[in-house]
């Protein structure tokens, strides 16, 4: 069953997201003195007594403006609301009631979700019923002091919160697959998830680094339950100012860190650029699986050639990536994005996926009948006795040999395709670890010891 949510709401600089982190026991909302900073809503899992719920954080709400974002940050807030079981609005008590305050004040009386008012930087409890009374004109019930920062209060406010919520099931969810939509700035990554959505789940401008936070969405497809992480688009790191970017970038590699699949998306009109081949390097450095989604593909003149061509262009730039499929599609057109998810599972379950030492060393085997390992020039061969996966995620194996130093990267890249291609493994990076047999050492150093006669 899927949790209730609590959508937080309030002008600009309140606090908001200094509550949400409060709230969720987290950092994961980006805080920053700066106005607009949360532009999209942003979703974070948070809990209290034995309540579990969804806590929405939205950008901050101006009616009489509709410069940069500004309709686009009350059009997220309007589909938080739709959603929510109660509507948390926060104000700020040190500056008093104003007349932003009374327009969202006004706005929310003619909605039908129930309300509660937070008055946040009441970091005093003497001065902070004062500060309180003085939103009673709000006409939105009793109002709450409390400091997000400090937590004074949010604790009375959240037994207020869950008596609003729904009664939840005791049935255990399955835990979601990570997926995170990871590029370049103005790739398409908003609209690729508000496509996959069917609604404006993101905001979607022209201009470079509208998405700052990592915006969470969970949905069902290919019968999983799937988290999708959109994140900031990434920059060179001297192109980055220290700011709200700068965090945005940071919780983008987060994202990476804690996905199960990655899905890197190129802008078909620029191809492969260096920063898609360094986002492609932290991908695999990671070990994560991948797939690569070649966006805006409707913008493309082509023949019954172009995709192929284009793909083992593609590829030549993105030769770490050569396990991850590849898929083309139109974030505007809607074409072959529901395909990402089959393909995405597929990914995950390699990801997963572990195999037996016999099949292993079978396949093995069947490389080392191909193609014998390397000689040196005074004679000494490789050998390649026996191999193990030892681990998932990604899948690891180590291979015993006589002596690591005699397969150079050439054979290891031989190995490592024959595995594949006995194996699988599509759409997930391979780790092999090459060691020396124990027993081996063990004889060297005895034969070292016997020939200083101890």
């Amino acid at each position: 069953m899927a949790l209730p949510v609590v959508a937080v709401i309030g002008r600009p600089n309140v606090g908001k997201s200094t509550l949400v982190n409060r709230l969720c026991r987290s950092r994961e909302a980006i805080v920053h003195d700066q106005p607009g900073v949360t532009r999209d809503r942003t979703y974070q899992e948070g809990f209290w007594g034995d309540r579990s719920f969804k806590v929405v954080d939205t950008g901050g709400l101006v009616f009489d403006d509709d410069s940069e974002f500004l309709p686009q940050i009350r059009e997220q807030a309007n589909l938080a609301l739709a959603e929510a079981s109660v509507a948390l609005v926060i104000v700020d008590g040190q500056q008093g009631v104003t007349a932003a305050d009374e327009a969202i004040a006004e706005w929310l009386r003619g909605q039908a979700v129930p309300v509660l008012l937070g008055v946040n930087k009441c970091e005093s409890p003497e001065q902070g019923l004062a500060m309180a009374a003085d939103f009673w004109r709000l006409g939105l019930g009793e109002p709450h002091p409390i400091s997000a920062i400090h937590g004074a209060g949010t604790g009375d406010l959240l037994d207020r919160v869950i008596s609003f919520l729904p009664a939840t099931t005791d049935n255990e969810e399955v835990e979601p697959i990570q997926l995170a939509i990871i590029g370049r700035p103005n790739v398409g990554k908003s609209s690729l998830l508000n496509a996959i959505c069917g609604e404006n789940r993101a905001i979607v401008s022209p201009i470079r680094g509208t998405t700052r936070d990592t915006i969470d969405t969970t949905l069902e497809r290919e019968g999983q339950t799937w988290k999708l992480i959109d994140t900031a688009g990434i920059r060179r790191r001297r192109s980055v100012d220290y700011g709200p970017e700068y965090f945005g970038i940071t919780r983008s590699f987060k994202a990476i860190e804690r996905s199960d699949v990655c899905v890197l998306v190129i802008d078909a009109l620029d191809g492969v650029t260096e920063q898609d081949q360094r986002l492609a390097g932290r991908i695999e450095e990671e070990g994560r699986a991948c797939v690569v989604v070649v966006n805006k593909w409707d913008a493309i003149e082509k023949d019954s050639h172009t995709m192929s061509a284009m793909e083992k262009e593609l590829r030549a730039k993105l030769y770490f990536l050569d396990w991850a499929p590849m898929l083309f599609t139109s974030a505007l057109t809607g074409q072959r994005v529901e395909s990402i998810f089959a393909i995405a599972a597929v990914a995950v379950e390699q990801h997963r996926r572990r195999v037996s030492t016999s099949v292993v060393n079978e396949a093995l085997q069947e490389a080392l009948r191909w193609r014998s390992p390397p000689t040196t020039r005074g004679g000494r061969q490789g050998r390649l006795y026996y191999g193990t996966q030892v681990a998932t995620r990604p899948p690891s194996f180590t291979l015993f040999v006589n002596d690591p130093k005699l397969f150079g990267d050439t054979y290891r890249r031989y190995v490592e395709r024959q595995i594949r291609e006995a194996l699988g493994f599509e759409g997930s990076p391979l780790r092999l670890f090459w060691r020396g047999k124990p027993q081996r050492d063990a004889e060297r150093e005895q034969a070292r010891r016997l020939s200083r006669g101890g």
